[in-house]
């Protein structure tokens, strides 16, 4: 490629020292960071390239060539990421070409990591380029400074903004756009991402509303090499360990540089690592990374990562995003994926290299899961990602945006109503709605006008909007941020300035009595006691461990794996299916019937002296869950006395002393949903969502100076205001949003609907003598197996023979 001139068609705007570097290194600009710089001065733009494909670079070319001269001063560009280790290694690769370059630009990054002093220092002096996070991003536009710090802003710039766009933290980065925007009029907005279902969504949600920002594509590259993982031993009937496969994998992290192996959750990671440890007789290298364990420790394995020093590291979501870990040549996934977006960018993680193909291998925990790993990979083979759409902007993230903007001095309501409505996903906020918030956050409502401590705006006589005390500034800022963590406790080595190990939940701490051990970081500890809000462990590791519950998120399997797994049902014969599983689905079409798409299946059987019905939904593990808690309250309701159910991602199995004869009742739209109201007001899931956004709207406090709540604390006061609220003032701000949230996700109601939309009635009761090939390893999945230590495998493995055999299948 010529690189002779600035204005070279292939060299947009790239000042002669960009040139240069490029050249001495035989690169060259790709097709689409030409077209990230030919697109510089547009409002808004979505690159989506694949991991390895230059993005980031991508995403900075326009703003180093705008520094390169050294004219600019103060904040020029932020760099926002959903990460706080990404931020980080995005520092540590662009010092590279600005040291080499010899380019007069400072970066930094800022995140809840940064000291108090170093934070203080970059409001004082900006740096050129800043890296953050969402929440460290709302916390700046909070200053009463902020318009002297945004003064000199030019780009911004949202790594990952598919993954952001997922979650409220999505919201809340938005709304501080829309803060931005109004600071700084014509700031340009760049999104990254190698993995969006719906281009044109996230184009809304980056741009200004009512606009969309301009899409460029850059080549997909190769497909990944993925298959599915072959083992000599048959996955087990249930569970997610996959301990089954450990000599398996063992054997390709030998054959490979450097091999990530992914969990979806925390607890199952710690498991996975602890038997590979113990199977790895060699004493490879391996780590295990999660988002429970110390920064130190975390920072620990990053390093060794970066380093080549490891062969293998175990981890979960905290490695999803487009970290450059080392030189890593296979992603094994362990578990079924859930959802197709999540699996193609944990694939990108490998052969982190422009078009170099990704090698990936799925691992299914059990039967079941061999059937949603080879839906996965065909989904990944047609390129067909997944997500769910996402309704109107949360309320409780506007009322804490409200709040933040207070404290950084007072401000118009009606400007800031038309600000807020140009973030896309409040585009069609309605007055009402803004000043139902405005007042919630002027007096805490109704029933709560009383008390003081939620009275922290006034409106002035001149009509402004100001903090009642601009003291509670610093106990507002304490408590902002949509990602709630607050029911864990430390976990350190007992004794002096004792190592920190990471954190476990505060449920799972309530349940330790001195001498239990437990597993954290790949360590068996023994737990000693508790001392101010903290775990003290020693070092136990010829004991065998308890497991901690890990927080994190247990996904549903998406709707388009959901619907390709039924779609796989209807065939004739599974030839892409290991003989195990074919066999196994089968004898199911014998004894009963497979579930189909637009019809529900209902089986009822008796075991073990219980009668038994079965639903398969394909409905998501939420909305099973929820399904059971609506199934035993309309059977309790016609005397069919149950006792219990349990939950998976594709059925509901209930148990109790009558037996269901007619089913259809049941899953009748009015029966089923008759009473909802009452059934939510008094369920746990409403308490704990109220918890939720009770804290995001800044109702209840997690900190205070000073001090912090446990869970426990912050969970008796919401339960309070929440039987307070329900009582008193049932359409309470608070408590609409809560019937928001709760319908649509924790009990995912919105997936029974369009269950029931699908199936329109359609029932097919099948009646059989014993329990069914498909039922058979849900009654793993309820716990009836006393599972203590080392005879867990054991007893596992004895009653799945038993289940199986009663099934047909042994």
């Amino acid at each position: 490629m010529t690189l002779s001139s600035p204005d070279h068609p292939e060299n947009p705007g790239l000042p002669q020292v960009f040139r240069d570097w490029f050249a001495a290194r035989g690169w060259q600009v790709h097709p689409h960071q030409r077209a990230m710089l030919e697109r510089t001065h547009d409002p808004a733009t979505l690159l989506i390239a694949p991991t390895g494909g230059g993005k980031t670079l991508a995403g900075f070319l326009p703003t180093l060539a705008e520094l390169a001269d050294g004219t600019h001063q103060g904040l020029h560009t932020i760099y926002v990421s959903p990460l706080k280790a990404l931020a980080a290694d995005i520092r540590r690769n662009l010092t590279t070409p600005i040291t080499e370059m010899d380019l007069p630009i400072r970066v930094e990054d800022r995140t809840g990591d940064t000291s108090y002093s170093v934070r203080q220092r970059q409001r004082a002096d900006p740096p050129h380029i800043l890296l953050t996070t969402p929440e460290s991003l709302a916390l700046m536009t909070s200053y009463e400074d902020a318009p002297r710090i945004f003064a000199g802003l030019r780009r911004i710039v949202v790594d990952e903004i598919h993954a952001l766009a997922e979650s409220k933290r999505g919201d809340q980065l938005v709304l501080a756009l829309s803060r931005l925007g109004t600071l700084r009029p014509g700031l340009r907005r760049v999104g990254l991402s190698a993995t969006v279902e719906d281009p044109d969504a996230i184009g809304r949600l980056l741009a200004e509303a009512p606009h969309t920002a301009s899409i460029v594509h850059a080549d997909p590259g190769p497909p990944a090499d993925i298959s599915m993982l072959t083992t000599e031993e048959a996955p087990p009937w249930a569970g997610g360990g996959a301990a089954y496969a450990i000599p398996a994998v063992l054997e390709e992290v030998r054959r490979h540089r450097t091999t990530l192996i992914f969990h979806n959750t925390r607890a199952q990671a710690e498991i996975f690592f602890h038997n590979l440890w113990l199977a790895n007789e060699e004493a490879l290298p391996i780590g295990i990374h999660h988002g429970s364990l110390s920064r130190e420790q975390r920072a620990r394995v990053e390093a060794a990562m970066v380093a080549g020093q490891l062969r293998a590291i175990v981890c979960t979501g905290s490695l999803d995003l487009g970290i450059d870990w080392g030189d890593v040549d296979l992603v094994i996934q362990v578990g079924a994926p859930k959802n197709v977006k999540r699996l193609v960018q944990r694939i990108g993680r490998a052969n982190h290299r422009y078009n170099a193909p990704s090698k990936a291998l799925l691992v299914p925990a059990n039967r079941f899961e061999v059937v949603e790993c080879v839906a996965a990979l065909k989904a990944v083979a047609e390129g067909r990602l997944d997500g769910e759409a996402r309704g109107p902007g949360p309320r409780d993230v506007l009322c804490q945006h409200i709040l933040l903007t207070a404290c950084a001095g007072p401000y118009d309501a009606d400007a800031l109503f038309a600000e807020v409505r140009t973030a896309g996903p409040y585009a069609a906020l309605t007055r009402a709605a803004f000043d139902d918030c405005l007042q919630f956050c002027a007096t805490g409502g109704y029933a709560l006008r009383a008390y003081d401590r939620w009275q922290r705006i006034r409106q002035r006589a001149d009509g402004l909007w100001e903090l009642r005390d601009p003291r509670t500034s610093r106990r507002i800022r304490m408590n902002m941020g949509t990602i709630m963590d607050t029911d864990t406790l430390k976990v350190r080595l007992r004794g002096r300035g004792g190592m920190p190990l990471g954190e476990v939940e505060e449920g799972f701490a309530a349940t330790l009595t001195p001498g239990d051990t437990f597993l954290i970081g790949g360590e068996v500890v023994r737990y000693e006691g508790l001392r101010e809000m903290t775990v003290e462990v020693t070092r136990r590791p010829t004991q065998p461990p308890r497991i901690a519950t890990f927080m994190g998120t247990k996904f549903a399997t998406s709707t388009q794996l959901s619907d390709r797994i039924l779609q796989m049902f209807r065939q004739e014969d599974w030839p892409e299916l290991p003989r195990h599983t074919a066999d196994w689905l089968r004898l199911q079409r014998e004894v009963s019937h497979l579930p189909e798409r637009d019809r529900l299946l209902i089986e009822s059987f008796p075991h073990d002296g219980r009668n038994h019905v079965c639903a398969y939904g394909f409905a998501g593990r939420n909305a099973q869950q929820t399904l059971g808690l609506l199934m035993t309250a309309r059977m309790e309701e016609q005397g069919l006395n149950p006792l219990g159910f349990v939950a998976t991602d594709y059925a509901t199995l209930v148990w109790g002393l009558d037996e269901v004869t007619d089913p259809a009742p049941l899953f009748s739209r009015e029966n089923l949903f008759e009473g909802l109201e009452t059934w939510l007001a008094g369920n746990a899931v409403m308490k704990r969502t109220f918890k939720t956004s009770a804290t995001i709207a800044g109702l209840i406090e997690r900190n205070t100076p000073g001090k912090r709540k446990s869970g426990k604390q912050a969970t008796f006061s919401s339960d309070i205001l929440y039987d307070t609220l329900l009582k008193y003032d049932p359409d309470h701000l608070l408590m609409q949003i809560t019937r928001e949230e709760a319908t649509r996700g924790l009990v995912d109601f919105g997936r029974i609907e369009q269950m029931l939309d699908r199936i329109e009635g359609r029932i097919d009761h099948a009646i059989l003598t014993r329990v069914s090939p498909l039922a058979a390893p849900m009654f793993l999945e309820m716990g009836r197996v006393p599972i203590k230590g080392r005879a867990e495998a054991r007893l596992v493995e004895e009653e799945a023979e038993r289940l199986m055999e009663a099934a047909g299948l042994a």
